[in-house]
C-alpha cells in the first residue's frame, strides 16, 4: 500500500514539466499574463485599505494701499511653507494627528493664474481627512495673518473641505483592469523575447555545389 501511495503522490519531476510548456503554443504566454495581472490586482485592490482625500482651499487678499500682484507671489510663497512643521505643528492640536502623519497625508498646491492654495489631506476615515485638511487650513492663515501688517496681504479661507463621499483609491475593478493590462503586455514582452522553436537546434552544415566539386577532385 505504501508503495501504490508513493507512485500515486510521486512529486511532478521539473524536467517533464518544463517539457510539457516548451510544447504549449506561444500565444499562451498573452492570456496568461493578463490572467495572473487581473488576480493580481484584483486581489491587491480588495485588500488595500481604501484612502479619502479632502480638499479646503485658502486665498491670499492684498491690503488696501497694496500691489494686487504681490497676492499671488504670496500665495506661492504660503502655499510651500504649507506642510512646513510650524504650520502642521498648530494643526496638530485641532486635528489630533502627529506632524509626521500630517507631513505624509497633506499635500499644497498653488495656481500660476490665481492668488489660491488648495489644502489636500488623504486619511483612512472620511471624517479625519475632512478635518485635518481644516485644521492645516485654519493653521496656515493663522500664522500668515500674524504678519500681515508687514506683508500687506492676508490670507482667508475661501472654502471648507468637506466629508468625501467615496474613496479617491482605486477600486477591485480597476485595479483588476489595470493589473490585466501590465501582465499582458509583460505577456507580449516575454513572447517577443521568447526563443523560437528550433532555434537551439543546431543546423547540420550542407555542403555548396563548390565545395562538393572540389572532394570529388581530391578522392
Amino acid at each position: 500500500m505504501t508503495d501504490t501511495l508513493s507512485r500515486r503522490y510521486r512529486p511532478a519531476d521539473p524536467a517533464l514539466m518544463l517539457a510539457r510548456v516548451k510544447r504549449l503554443p506561444a500565444w499562451w504566454l498573452l492570456p496568461a499574463g493578463a490572467a495572473l495581472g487581473a488576480l493580481t490586482g484584483g486581489v491587491y485592490g480588495a485588500v488595500a485599505t481604501p484612502e479619502y482625500t479632502a480638499t479646503s482651499y485658502v486665498i491670499a487678499v492684498p491690503q488696501k494701499d497694496s500691489d494686487p500682484t504681490a497676492a499671488l507671489g504670496f500665495a506661492t510663497a504660503y502655499g510651500r511653507v504649507a506642510t512646513q512643521i510650524a504650520v502642521l505643528g498648530d494643526a496638530q492640536v485641532e486635528s489630533g494627528v502627529s506632524p509626521e502623519t500630517l507631513r505624509e497625508s497633506v499635500r499644497a498646491a498653488t495656481s500660476p493664474d490665481a492668488p489660491m492654495i488648495s489644502i489636500s489631506a488623504t486619511a483612512a476615515k472620511p471624517g479625519k481627512a475632512r478635518d485635518i485638511a481644516n485644521a492645516v487650513s485654519r493653521s496656515l492663515t493663522n500664522n500668515a495673518n500674524h504678519t500681515k501688517d508687514s506683508t500687506r496681504v492676508r490670507l482667508l479661507q475661501l472654502s471648507r473641505a468637506v466629508r468625501p463621499e467615496a474613496p479617491a483609491s482605486a477600486s477591485a475593478p480597476m485595479t483588476a483592469l489595470v493589473g490585466a493590462c501590465a501582465g499582458g503586455l509583460l505577456g507580449g514582452l516575454a513572447l517577443l523575447v521568447r526563443p523560437r522553436r528550433g532555434e537551439d537546434a543546431p543546423s547540420a552544415a550542407v555542403p555548396g555545389p563548390a565545395q562538393s566539386a572540389d572532394i570529388d577532385r581530391e578522392r
